[in-house]
């Protein structure tokens, strides 16, 4: 490649070490606080390493919402298998995650969700929670009120259908003949996005099969069928075109019900026996149907639906990969969505680099040793919609080869970059950068963006269909990865000049908002966007003294909370009215506290403020606790919460600073941060 990992040396140590015309004045007190923060980092640094694990890696457990504990208990039951103790932990911890007002939310702090309160309220009831008891009456009020089981989402729905709760016939189709819809066929599989057709292929044989699994009398749910019309979760939006589009698929899901009622299925057989092979293709190198919660479920029911014998390996595989989300405590049993081992290690890596931790160190080593056993070797779905394209990238966990993601692999070809191993580890991974960086700028959309999973998946008419309630039916370009990439290219040679960068730094100003911010499609939101646009741009050496910078520097400043830290509820996913509004946490501080140093403010008050509240609270073992979550899955459906990011985002913030602090005050005398 013309550019590639020896232009690495030409770089600058960090991507956001740009020329300045002023240097700024360090402000009163700046030496004390530079003490502060470098023994904050060597705290927070000492944290990771006694975390490391033994082959190199980091993987810290990721939070979801309650849904995860409904439907394990839900799959359980299906197998059988509810008496086991492990399930009665679940059931308690879906009690311990209860609001006070009766209902469920998907993050903390957050309203009651209709969805995830059927579905937990259920549970309770299957496992002899009596209707009467306080809390299940708390519960049934709460869910009566936000419209009843006729306002959950259809993948409730369809999971209700198979306990006879609720009836197939409402249930929005999800047929298998759309395996057969053709690649130039507007709407075919591979213009989904890759979660959602991982969830739907399996799903599209149980809805085809449609598996009864009796519940007692006691469990049924006619108490939660509201009167009048039910309430929409989510009111359409898109104006006329997207009604009409709304309308049309409401027209194909009665049609294909139509069908399904007169026997008229003749490409059935056909269907489950494709749908079948595209499921077991994706078991190969992969834990579980891509990696995550939902799939695993879905597959483990269609496995059984296609008469799959739970003592058969295939089966027995899926179900122990979906054992291994469960994280059981002595009296609650929680189940993680998926795993996030190369994702957490690439970011601590890029942490420890930016704080001044020696690359050459061995646990450095280990870990990029480990990165570099999971780069993806082989094509996956990604290659449909870029047939062309080189192999590379890396995924988000610890197998799931069909499916490499862009953010994953910008980061880690970040991480490469900034550790630089030297002998035979150097040499592997600068092959393993080449390759990932060349699959990567493959991967860019023709807007100049850069999406998760796929290239050009953006058919906005898609998100009209009737089971794509799940708001993750397409995979466009996103500001945050987009900035991600550009960082990851700055450390690689491309600078302004080049056409993939220039195409890209024209997508970040046309989606910046009229505030100054950038909507965050993976962390809580706002502020995660504005900070990774903010440093993609001013990485391949956009100024930031120019009016996209300062409107952005205006916002991420005017919304600075009093305590001198940053936050933003997922709320503002809803109403952007509440965006960068929230309690502090110690990622968005840090995310907020990185966004402007990028833009040229790390001198400012603003970010000595948000050093300072990131010194002020820290714990006694070097590392930080978020209650509120950060981490997005799905907008306004399912966040997260990393307990990581509260850990390497403060060190990645507090490194930055302290060397460009350390710049300004003492060069001559900057101290070594490990010994």
């Amino acid at each position: 490649m013309a550019r590639g990992v020896d232009a690495v040396e030409q770089q600058s140590r960090s991507s956001i070490h740009f020329q300045r015309a002023v240097e700024p004045q360090p402000a009163p007190g700046s030496a004390d606080l530079g003490i502060r923060v470098r023994s904050a980092i060597r705290r927070v640094q000492d944290f990771l390493l006694a975390a490391q694990a033994e082959d190199g890696h980091w993987c810290a457990e990721l939070e979801g919402d309650s849904i995860l504990e409904s439907e394990y208990v839900l799959l359980m039951h299906y197998l059988g298998r509810t008496d086991e103790a492990k399930v009665g932990k679940a059931a308690a911890y879906l009690r311990k995650k209860q609001m006070p007002e009766g209902g469920w939310s998907q993050y903390p702090g957050g309203p009651p969700d209709v969805s995830a309160s059927v579905k937990a309220y259920f549970v309770l009831k299957l496992l002899g929670d009596e209707p009467e008891a306080p809390h299940m009456e708390r519960a049934r009020r709460a869910i009566l009120e936000l419209g009843g089981i006729e306002s959950t989402n259809s993948f409730t729905k369809l999971y209700l259908s198979i306990f006879g709760v609720y009836e197939w016939e409402k249930a929005p189709a999800v047929p298998p003949e759309l395996l057969f819809f053709p690649k130039w066929f507007p709407f075919n599989l591979y213009e989904m996005s890759s979660w959602s057709r991982a969830i739907v292929v399996p799903l599209s044989v149980i809805w085809a099969l449609r598996p009864q699994c009796e519940v007692p009398d006691h469990a049924l749910l006619d108490e939660l069928h509201a009167t009048g019309a039910p309430r929409k979760a989510r009111p359409a939006v898109g104006g006329e075109r997207g009604r009409a589009w709304a309308s049309f698929f409401l027209l194909v899901d009665w049609m294909f019900k139509a069908f399904e009622r007169v026997g008229l299925r003749p490409l059935r057989r056909a269907a489950l026996r494709r749908a079948e092979r595209w499921i077991l293709e994706r078991l190969e190198k992969s834990d579980g149907l891509g990696a995550i919660f939902p799939p695993i479920v879905n597959t483990i029911l269609a496995l059984d639906c296609l008469g799959y014998s739970r003592e058969d390996p295939i089966f027995k595989r899926q179900v122990a990969e979906l054992e291994k989300l469960e994280i059981e405590e002595e009296d609650t049993l929680r189940v993680q969505p998926c795993l996030s081992p190369v994702w957490d290690t690439s970011l601590v890596l890029n942490a420890l680099a930016e704080s001044d931790f020696p690359g050459d160190h061995p646990a450095c080593e280990r870990a990029t040793e480990w990165l570099l056993s999971k780069e993806v070797v082989e094509p996956g779905d990604w290659r449909v919609k870029n047939p062309q394209g080189p192999i590379g990238g890396w995924y988000f966990e610890y197998a799931n080869e069909f499916y490499p993601d862009c953010d994953d692999t910008a980061e880690v070809l970040t991480a490469l970059a900034r550790v630089r191993l030297t002998g035979r580890v150097g040499r592997r991974s600068r092959e393993a950068a080449d390759r990932g960086l060349a699959w990567l700028l493959a991967m860019q959309n023709r807007d100049g963006g850069w999406a998760s999973f796929d290239r050009d998946c953006d058919r906005q008419f898609l998100t009209y269909i009737p089971f794509a309630d799940h708001n993750a039916m397409i995979d466009p370009s996103s500001a945050d990865i987009t900035g991600r990439v550009l960082e990851a290219l700055s450390l690689y040679g491309f600078g302004r000049s080049s056409p993939e960068v220039r195409r890209a730094v024209d997508y970040l100003l046309a989606a910046q908002e009229p505030d100054g911010s950038w909507f965050g499609r993976w962390g809580c939101n706002y502020i995660y966007g504005t900070w990774l646009a903010l440093q993609g741009l001013a990485a391949i050496g956009e100024d930031p003294a120019s009016e996209w910078g300062w409107r952005a520097v205006e916002w991420l400043e005017g919304c600075q909370n009093s305590d001198g830290g940053w936050g933003e509820l997922p709320a503002s996913y809803d109403d952007p009215n509440s965006k960068g509004k929230g309690p502090s946490t110690a990622a968005q501080t840090a995310w907020a506290v990185l966004g402007l140093i990028a833009a040229g403010r790390e001198g400012s008050d603003a970010v000595r403020r948000g050093a300072e509240h990131l010194v002020a609270t820290q714990r006694e073992d070097g590392s930080w606790r978020d209650v509120h979550w950060t981490g997005t899955g799905f907008p306004k459906v399912f966040y997260l919460r990393y307990h990581y990011y509260a850990v390497y985002f403060p060190l990645l913030a507090l490194g930055t600073y302290a060397r460009l602090a350390e710049r300004r005050l003492r060069p001559e005398q900057g101290p070594r941060l490990v010994s």
